[in-house]
């Protein structure tokens, strides 16, 4: 009777415990759509509103290799995941590591990027309210994605040095939740920054 009744109840505590972890990230979700959403209004509300120069349409151009790199980034992420769950490690490394490598290229273009901005178009932060915008909300998502790479890496690193990932096929799930979110947040980053407000 009391085996019955034990079994029942961790059955129940895991499923609580699942879920936690489903409801906090749903939460920091919803918090950070909140903060991107303040940004996203921001830039739409000052684009081309600067009295001074330069104006978007003068140094802005489609970053259409990152943008390529980060929504591939999120199928690799999904087979690499898929891969774990079959017990093929290998794989499994492979395709994190073609998700980082994805992520890390997306992060070069948008240096080279700030790199002509502020040294050949000399917009910076201060330089008018489109540059203090600008860098604000592109900023803001690049920093996402460093945090998702650092993430990303250290489930790399586990793995390679032969830690039993499967144990934690959960938080490695979560964590690809992470990702696929930072790559929505670009698609509307993206169309609100180089589309409409060009």
């Amino acid at each position: 009777m009391s085996t019955a009744t034990t079994l029942p109840m961790n059955a129940a505590n895991e499923a609580v415990n699942l879920d936690r972890g489903k409801v906090g990230l749903i939460c920091l979700f919803l918090t950070e759509v909140s903060l991107f959403s303040i940004f996203v209004t921001a830039y739409i509300f000052f684009a081309g509103k600067s009295a001074s120069g330069p104006q978007p349409a003068d140094v802005l151009s489609l970053p259409i290799v990152a943008t390529i790199c980060l929504l591939s980034s999120s199928l690799t992420a999904e087979l690499a995941l898929r891969t774990l769950r079959s017990d093929a490690r290998g794989r499994f490394l492979f395709w994190l590591g073609a998700t980082i490598l994805l992520g890390a290229e997306f992060l070069r273009q948008t240096a080279v990027e700030w790199n002509k901005l502020i040294n050949v178009d000399h917009l910076t932060i201060a330089t008018n309210v489109f540059g203090t915008t600008y860098y604000s909300l592109v900023g803001l998502h690049a920093s996402h994605v460093v945090i998702g790479l650092i993430l990303l890496t250290l489930v790399f690193l586990l793995g390679f040095s032969g830690a039993p990932l499967q144990q934690h096929e959960r938080r490695i799930h979560l964590l690809s939740w992470y990702w696929h979110f930072v790559d929505v947040v670009w698609i509307v980053v993206f169309t609100v920054v180089y589309v409409i407000g060009r």
